[in-house]
């Protein structure tokens, strides 16, 4: 399958994205002092709400690896040119 170099670069553009952000929450999250994330904000009292949210930062923070290396990989292909049967 060819990726368009428009949808490679949407995908790169996404990853990185993906990757920013999440980096950006778990950092938020690690920091909160309202009672959410640890109890008392005693970091070795997590909560739920800790593990369910740091567990979905880590599945997007893997999926938005995944789907920039996609986008790399398709705009690497495009700078090499058409393939060649």
């Amino acid at each position: 399958m060819k990726l368009s170099r428009r949808t490679s670069w949407f995908l790169t553009a996404f990853g990185v994205w993906s990757i920013m952000i999440w980096t950006t929450f778990v950092k938020n999250l690690w920091k909160d002092s309202g009672g959410q994330a640890f109890v008392n904000g005693d970091h070795s009292q997590p909560t739920a709400f800790f593990w369910i949210h740091l567990l979905l930062a880590i599945t997007s923070f893997v999926l938005g690896i995944a789907v920039g290396t996609v986008g790399l990989r398709g705009l690497r292909a495009a700078r090499r040119g058409p393939a060649r049967d």
